[in-house]
C-alpha cells in the first residue's frame, strides 16, 4: 500500500505561526532528508506560503528519483487541499 505523506517546506519561524496538523516539516533546501520518512513509491504533497519553495523542493525529489511528487501551492490552498483529501481518502 502506497503511503501519501504531506510536507510543510517552510522555515522553522513560520511554522511557529501556523501549520497543518499531522504533516511533516522538512525545509525545502533539506528536502532529500524525506528519505527519513518516505520511500520512492510513496505519494509526496509538498506546500510552503506561497507554492514557489515547494516547486523547487518538488523539482529536487523529481530529481533524485522520486516520480509520485505533487506541489499543493501555498499555505491556505494547500489546508483545503489536505483537509478534502483526509475527509474523501479515495481521491
Amino acid at each position: 500500500m502506497l503511503t501519501e505523506i504531506f510536507i510543510d517546506v517552510r522555515t522553522p519561524e513560520e511554522i511557529e505561526i501556523v501549520s497543518i496538523d499531522s504533516t511533516y516539516h522538512i525545509e525545502w533546501q533539506d528536502i532529500l532528508n524525506v528519505k527519513e520518512i518516505a520511500s520512492f513509491e510513496d505519494k509526496i504533497y509538498l506546500f510552503c506560503r506561497s507554492g514557489v519553495r515547494s516547486e523547487n523542493a518538488k523539482n529536487i525529489l523529481l530529481n533524485a528519483g522520486y516520480t509520485r511528487v505533487l506541489n499543493i501551492g501555498g499555505f491556505e490552498e494547500a489546508s483545503e487541499y489536505i483537509k478534502t483529501k483526509r475527509e474523501n481518502p479515495q481521491n
